[in-house]
């Protein structure tokens, strides 16, 4: 049973937000409004969610006071007895929801997301299977309306990608794919395989949220090496001559990043910045999460690069998440950038496996 009393308290501070949201100091500070927006709108919704639940288990007692009358005419408690079924009925899914409106929000779900793609073991069947999974995400992105801008990237003689490094931009971004972070297995029969025999390659693949003011990731000039040179790959005839393309090191954690998408400099500086931040803030989250014990780190979406998520088997059609024991047969779309099962599927895990754990505590 919800303690509701305990719901009742939280929204006490609804009051507070709300004096917050006229404060004109809070207006005039970005990352604290927007802060306070965040947790108003949760509250609110949650509010909401207690209200619909109140309701129908208000509802419910009612109806059920009719049945039980026995002033009350036969046809009048047949009535109420319908009604009560139909109630009764429609109070789990009232209470499944307050039970997700409870759930805190994951700040960075709205954010834009980093991606990282780095062809494994298997040559260069492996940087093909690497293509493959940019291409699989950028026409997933493309579907739901968000953008890809590429960062960087690190092409063999045959096209493949053994590095490629790009943004997700758009509204939920992170939220749709940060349990793809881990080790890909692709089966299948290689284009430069003459026997038709089917080799195993791998690709694993890092997805970060974009850093935002709020995350206060200062990072002091001394801390900073940073190497300017000819960008390579992609870009036209002025690729090999100008000295545009930044990588950037962090001295302490020694950590890179580095961009040469840009013709100019200093675009190329502020975006390898940006991806430095970025790693050094899902560094930070990682190091949170171990805090929090092996519970935690089970969880899908636990951050763990080196974990073996999914194998992609294109003889059988065949796509198995082992973390949750999914198997589709049709990877053939999916690959073409249907992944709504899959990604759906996911975030439903993980919100059970969030809702059990509160449960626990």
């Amino acid at each position: 049973m919800i303690e509701l009393s305990h719901i009742e308290r939280r929204l006490q501070r609804l009051n507070t937000l709300e004096e917050e949201l006229a404060d004109p100091a809070v207006l005039s500070n970005n990352a604290r409004l927007k802060t306070v927006m965040r947790e108003h709108t949760s509250l609110k919704r949650l509010q909401e969610a207690l209200v619909a639940y109140d309701t129908c288990l208000k509802e419910c007692s009612t109806l059920r006071e009719m049945v039980s009358d026995s002033a009350a005419d036969d046809e009048m408690c047949t009535l109420a007895q319908a009604e009560l079924i139909e109630c009764e009925a429609q109070l789990p899914e009232f209470e499944h929801q307050l039970l997700l409106a409870m759930l805190p929000e994951d700040p960075a779900d709205n954010r834009n997301a980093l991606f990282e793609i780095r062809a494994g073991t298997g040559g260069d069947e492996a940087t093909i299977f690497a293509s493959d999974l940019f291409r699989m995400y950028s026409r997933t992105a493309e579907e739901k309306g968000l953008k890809i801008s590429l960062i960087d990237s690190s092409t063999n003689e045959i096209g493949g990608y053994k590095e490629i490094l790009f943004t997700v931009v758009g509204e939920n971004a992170y939220k749709m794919f940060r349990y793809e972070s881990g080790g890909h297995r692709v089966q299948r029969v290689p284009l430069t395989e003459s026997q038709g025999r089917i080799h195993t390659s791998a690709a694993t693949v890092a997805v970060f949220p974009e850093v935002d003011e709020e995350d206060d990731i200062d990072i002091p000039v001394d801390d900073l090496r940073i190497d300017i040179f000819c960008a390579s790959g992609h870009g036209g005839q002025g690729v090999n001559t100008t000295y545009s393309a930044i990588r950037i090191t962090h001295l302490p954690t020694g950590l890179v990043a580095q961009c040469q998408d840009e013709r100019s400099q200093h675009r190329n500086k502020e975006k390898a910045l940006n991806v430095l931040k970025a790693r050094l803030l899902d560094l930070r989250r990682q190091e949170e999460e171990s805090k929090l014990g092996q519970t935690r780190r089970d969880m899908i979406g636990s951050g763990d690069r080196s974990q073996r998520i999914r194998t992609y088997n294109f003889p059988q059609n065949r796509m198995t998440d082992h973390r949750i024991g999914l198997t589709l047969y049709n990877l053939d779309r999916m690959m073409d950038g249907d992944m709504d099962e899959l990604l759906e599927t996911l975030q439903q895990h993980s919100i059970n496996e969030r809702l059990a754990a509160a449960a626990l505590t």
